[in-house]
């Protein structure tokens, strides 16, 4: 799970209780520090006057926030919010309390009005990316959709080769990429891997255990040797680069001139937790690592392969690259070499049961979007090569599949087993990109 920095303050006036808000705000506080993988910068005395919310945003400028809570312990001056967030410019969680009992007819609090002042005043002002809260307990989606923010803002990804062959609807615009994600592509040839040198102990340990992960009859020994080898070129060029994740051109190229297809050797070291996309999906790639940034554990892509519109369900399939830790227990995992010519080895397994949400950052006319759905893996017998589920949505899967191809939606999305919804719809609002489905 990503690790983030937030800031966190509370506003208040004097004509309101604000005695019971400096209370309120001490539980919050403690509860707040129970959230693993955020570091909490807390302003620790209410801000009641403008020169107490400049100094505030000063000293939270100064801790590199990732993002901002803004509780409303009682209704507050307009001034504060305004000044704040002129100095911070990261994203903001407007959170409002529930109303204390009545005190002599009196009310305590007024802390929603203070957060509808906060909404207005920001949304008049063009800021239009704030969420809000309102109770005693903070949104945790707001907090994740943080992770996300940074967990793209600060990946270093790298793309071997180009996008694949005729596949012109995974190509990015770089520049757009940058100012929507924050991530810069850094370009290898694919011949760095072929030709990348790893040690003997490594390679044999990687088989010992490809071995017993798969039944690798299927494949020859010299196919099995280079499955194991590229394995261990993938790991450490990663590491060496110091990469979160790669998008592989996967065909035509790896199977002509190294000799196999990288599949099996992505799911093997997709399931220790490296990050890789086929066919040279860098959009792919980022909706993995947003995933994860919440908990997802090894998030893959797949593809709307079937649909079956009378019983309703969809294969979330691929040609053998999901990570092999996912598979159903019933369900034999190996290796084969059914496509390009028998060079296309591949991991050949069915997914485990389960809930699982679907994410695709994609873009389309310079403008960002996310795809998202949600539903159940159910059982089924191993009648395909490849890795794949059978998957039922929430809905219709006939209106899924129609808001895939009716958006342009490209033809991988991400799958992860949980639910990984929520915190996508917050980014989208911070980001101001469209959302669609979930």
């Amino acid at each position: 799970m990503q690790s983030i920095n937030l800031g966190v303050l509370c506003l208040a006036r004097k004509t309101f209780d604000y005695q019971a808000a400096k209370e309120l705000y001490e539980k919050i506080k403690n509860d707040l520090r129970k959230i693993d993988n955020v570091e909490w910068n807390f302003i620790d005395n209410l801000i009641f006057e403008v020169e107490e919310a400049k100094k505030a945003a000063k000293s939270l400028a100064s801790s590199n926030i990732d993002g901002l809570i803004v509780i409303s312990g009682t209704f507050h001056l307009g001034h504060l919010i305004l000044e704040i967030h002129k100095e911070l410019r990261k994203p903001l969680l407007l959170w409002g309390l529930d109303e204390l009992p009545y005190n002599g007819g009196k009310i305590r609090l007024n802390s929603v009005c203070g957060v509808n002042l906060n909404a207005s005043n920001l949304y008049k002002s063009g800021e239009k990316s704030y969420h809000v809260v309102i109770g005693n307990e903070v949104d945790k989606n707001w907090i994740d959709a943080i992770r996300i923010k940074k967990a793209l803002n600060s990946s270093h990804i790298g793309i071997l080769g180009y996008r694949a062959q005729g596949f012109f609807n995974l190509d990015i615009d770089e520049l757009s990429t940058y100012r929507e994600v924050g991530v810069l592509l850094d370009h290898y040839e694919l011949d760095t891997i072929f030709n990348y040198k790893v040690d003997n102990d490594e390679v044999s340990e990687i088989r010992s255990e490809i071995e017993e992960l798969f039944d690798v009859s299927g494949i020859n020994k010299t196919q099995l040797d280079k499955v194991v080898a590229l394995s261990a070129k993938l790991k450490n060029f990663m590491n060496d680069e110091n990469l979160n994740a790669i998008a592989i051109r996967c065909w035509p190229e790896f199977a002509e001139k190294f000799g196999i297809s990288p599949c099996a050797a992505m799911s093997y070291i997709q399931s220790k937790g490296f990050i890789t996309g086929c066919e040279g999906d860098v959009e792919g790639v980022l909706s993995m690592i947003a995933q994860k940034a919440i908990g997802a554990e090894t998030p893959f892509l797949a593809d709307f392969s079937q649909v079956d519109f009378e019983k309703n369900y969809a294969l979330l399939w691929h040609c053998g690259v999901a990570p092999c830790n996912l598979a159903y227990e019933k369900s034999e995992r190996s290796l084969d070499t059914y496509f390009a010519g028998g060079r296309g080895v591949t991991a050949d397994f069915v997914m485990k049961p389960g809930e699982f949400s679907v994410c695709r950052l994609d873009s389309a006319n310079g403008k960002y979007r996310i795809f998202l759905a949600h539903g159940q893996a159910v059982p089924m017998e191993k009648v395909l090569k490849g890795t794949y589920m059978k998957a039922i949505f929430d809905e219709n899967v006939k209106d899924v599949l129609n808001r895939v191809i009716y958006h342009g939606i490209a033809h991988h999305v991400s799958v992860s087993y949980g639910r990984y919804i929520e915190p996508f719809k917050i980014l989208a609002r911070i980001n101001d990109w469209e959302v669609i489905g979930g």
